[in-house]
């Protein structure tokens, strides 16, 4: 067996392996539920924008208007996600990817 058939089984190993399906278990259960919460969120804002002119242009305090800070809360959404992201995957998916990581590292040394 050469060394890249040798990696590769161990890869293809890996991906078999029960921590490896719930690292993608985990990972999804987080990522789709957000993905449908923004793109919904993001196309409701498209849809008041296009077919609820006269609500977006609400002035709540002097030029402000809702569709402004809609637009703007797009913004602060979007950062919200990635920093929400970025604790869960600190807490719940890189401990498991570590000690995946490192077995691989073992097993293609």
């Amino acid at each position: 067996m050469t060394t890249q058939e040798h990696d590769a089984s161990v890869y293809e190993q890996m991906q078999e392996s029960s921590e490896f399906q719930e690292l993608k278990r985990r990972f999804r259960r987080w990522t789709f539920p957000m993905t449908v919460a923004f793109l919904v969120w993001y196309l409701l804002y498209v849809v008041l924008s296009g077919w609820a002119r006269g609500f977006m242009a609400i002035e709540l305090f002097g030029e402000i208007n809702v569709g402004l800070i809609f637009g703007l809360l797009q913004f602060v959404s979007t950062f919200l996600i990635a920093w929400a992201y970025a604790r869960h995957a600190e807490k719940v998916l890189d401990p498991i990817a570590d000690k995946l990581r490192h077995e691989v590292e073992e097993k293609t040394q």
